[in-house]
């Protein structure tokens, strides 16, 4: 069978062309060993567990310049950033090097190695993320804070990985050659990506059920509980088949947002859609107040005060330039590489992702940009929302059907076809049997059997402990802490970390000493920016 891409139509013919083409010899070094990255959060907590109430650790460094150890919305909340590279090795191995180095300075604190989060107090006890007196690092807290007012600081406190991948930029060159056009290489490829971003959006629900790992959580987090949710036991709500309660509707998404529908069919309709959005006043938003008895509450009352705020399954971003704005840097630069939103912490693995979900992802991400992508409706787009939700909530029930172009599939009807075509990616990517291929038949058997699926698995293990969500994550916590304890010191790692520490301490320092405008201004400023030249 042939296989599938959007939720409906055969992928045909461009796709098996373009993979023929790609198995010459020497082809298939053009997808071979593109960039990747991980930004994978974590809560710090306590040795009972508890959200940490410390401050993020100097022996860590500055988290406003640090360009691997930062901090996301909470000042508790780790997020780990590895640089781009051409292995999934080496990005593993980066990140087990940063946990080895936090770990041995958490001073009795461990790393929580769940998505959904520990026992929260209320709400106003979940630090905000702190930056220092810098323009800078004021403007990210700003940003934080109005996040807290906007969705609320429990919501804030839920983590993910984020996985960041470009193809080899050879590829670009050669596939434009192969099938002609007069476009600039820049717009070509940003076309391209822009593809590949509207597949993923149509294919999200598939590592939401493969990698989903989020099916309970503490009372803490939803006192009320939830019509979706059961009680394991006194401190535990789960819902039964979910797969991904983060990407579900108790989780990481909002109302606001739901109404927000930026288009992925060209760059321009992208840019055009993001800078709406901020530049709209939303008026729910508009009562919360900006400057507040002298305080900012939030940096505007804009749908989005910033880019970072549009929650997505995937986004394209422009290369890192940090003096220029996302939407600023995409509309004259274009494309440079993808950021997929939808991993789950992965709790069995120390570092919370492994070898077969970059495996799987990379062959996924490939697949997508090289299978045609026709443009998405509104009548497609709320399917695609539909199913995504569906699948995060309830992607284990038996029988479940979910929303497709010609009425209702099950998800093996809907991603075994799909599989097919991700399988011959992975068998170009396989050079000297690397895994890939294998990670796309795990997928195909856990299609089959929901019970394959580490959403189940983890239901399993607590049934099995007899533990609710909290003692088994804590439990594991504490196992993931002495295992890296138990690490000989690499030394090398080890001494550049703790350089790059220092020198962000200084640099957070400079900038405080630099700033030469008051906030106000700089905030007026940085806004006037988001408006620039005609898109590439």
């Amino acid at each position: 069978m042939a296989a599938r891409c959007s939720s409906g139509g055969e992928v045909g013919r461009l796709f098996e062309e373009r993979i023929a083409w790609l198995r010459r010899p020497g082809n298939a070094a053009l997808v071979r060993h593109g960039l990747r990255g991980v930004e994978k959060e974590s809560l710090r907590v306590d040795a009972d567990g508890r959200l940490s109430q410390r401050p993020h650790p100097k022996a860590l460094g500055a988290a406003l310049t640090h360009p691997h150890i930062t901090t996301d919305y909470s000042e508790a909340l780790l997020e780990l950033v590895t640089p781009p590279q051409r292995h999934n090795w080496q990005t593993l191995a980066f990140l087990c090097d940063l946990h080895a180095f936090i770990v041995r300075r958490l001073d009795g604190e461990l790393m929580w190695p769940a998505s959904m989060p520990c026992v929260l107090d209320p709400e106003h006890r979940i630090p905000i993320a702190r930056y220092g007196s810098s323009n800078l690092g004021r403007m990210k807290t700003v940003y934080r804070r109005g996040l807290g007012y906007r969705y609320g600081r429990a919501m804030q406190a839920i983590a993910g990985v984020h996985f960041n991948y470009s193809p080899p930029g050879d590829l670009w060159a050669a596939l434009r050659e192969r099938e002609g056009g007069d476009a600039p290489e820049p717009a070509f490829k940003s076309a391209g990506f822009m593809g590949l971003v509207r597949n993923y959006r149509r294919l999200a629900w598939l590592p939401t059920y493969l990698f989903g790992a989020s099916p309970a959580l503490c009372k803490s987090f939803r006192p009320e509980g939830h019509e979706l949710l059961q009680e394991l036991d006194g401190s535990t709500w789960y819902a039964p088949y979910a797969t991904s309660l983060r990407m579900s509707g108790l989780g990481y998404r909002n109302k606001t947002q739901a109404r927000l529908s930026i288009s992925a069919n060209s760059l321009e309709e992208y840019v055009a859609g993001l800078t709406a959005a901020l530049t709209t006043v939303e008026p729910s938003y508009a009562a919360i107040g900006v400057l507040v008895d002298g305080d900012y509450r939030q940096l505007n009352a804009n749908i989005l005060q910033i880019e970072n705020e549009y929650y997505s399954a995937i986004r394209p971003k422009p290369a890192k330039d940090n003096k220029a704005r996302p939407v600023a840097a995409l509309r004259e630069r274009g494309v440079e590489y993808v950021e997929v939103r939808t991993l789950d912490l992965s709790p069995a693995d120390p570092v919370g992702v492994n070898q077969a979900e970059l495996r799987f992802l990379e062959s996924l991400l490939l697949y997508c940009l090289l299978a045609p992508s026709p443009p998405l409706t509104a009548e497609e787009q709320a399917r695609i929302e539909a199913r995504d939700l569906l699948v995060a909530a309830e992607g284990r029930r038996p029988g479940l059907r979910v929303p497709w172009s010609e009425g209702e599939r099950t998800l093996a009807e809907a991603g075994l076809p799909v599989l097919d075509g991700v399988e011959q990616v992975a068998e170009l990517l396989d050079e000297g049997g690397e895994g890939y291929a294998a990670a796309v038949r795990a997928a195909r058997e856990a299609l089959r059997d929901p019970d394959a699926t580490p959403s189940a698995a983890l239901l399993r293990d607590l049934e099995r402990e007899g533990q609710g969500f909290f003692a088994y994550a804590l439990a594991l916590a504490r196992r993931h802490r002495d295992y890296f304890a138990a690490l000989p010191a690499a030394t090398a790692a080890e001494d550049r970390l703790a350089a790059l520490a220092a020198a962000s301490l200084q640099e957070a320092e400079a900038l405080e000493a630099a700033d030469e405008v008051p906030f106000d201004e700089y905030l007026r400023r940085h806004f006037e920016a988001i408006r620039g030249p005609a898109i590439l």
